[in-house]
């Protein structure tokens, strides 16, 4: 989640920098391989979403209305994209990974329990 978001919030530098930019994709499952996705504290991914949030939150609360309808080109997708648009979508990420979080604690904690009954 970190890697996708700091690309979505440099989208957003983009589009409200530039006109109609194309946005460079780049391949998720093969950054969650590298080591630094796979091996390392994942305290400081927290730290890094942190941090995108608070700076990506910001900018947004100072953004006009208009500036939510500048976009740029998604390459593989074909289309533009409004920042109006892409808030949503990370939005929506958000909290889809935050379910999965929650999902996979739950699971845990059933299964400690189970442990602890048996």
């Amino acid at each position: 989640m970190a890697d996708s978001h700091i690309n979505a919030y440099i989208r957003f530098k983009l589009a409200l920098t530039e006109t109609k930019p194309i946005i460079k994709p780049y391949k998720e499952e093969l950054w969650s391989e590298l080591s630094d996705a796979k091996n390392e504290n994942i305290f400081y991914s927290i730290k890094i979403i942190e941090g995108i949030h608070a700076r990506w939150a910001y900018l947004m609360e100072n953004m006009d209305v208009e500036q939510f309808q500048c976009c740029y080109m998604h390459p593989e997708e074909f289309k533009l994209i409004t920042l109006s648009e892409c808030a949503r979508m990370y939005s929506w990420h958000g909290r889809h990974h935050l379910k999965h979080i929650q999902n996979a604690l739950d699971q845990n904690l059933d299964q400690e329990l189970l442990n602890s009954i048996f």
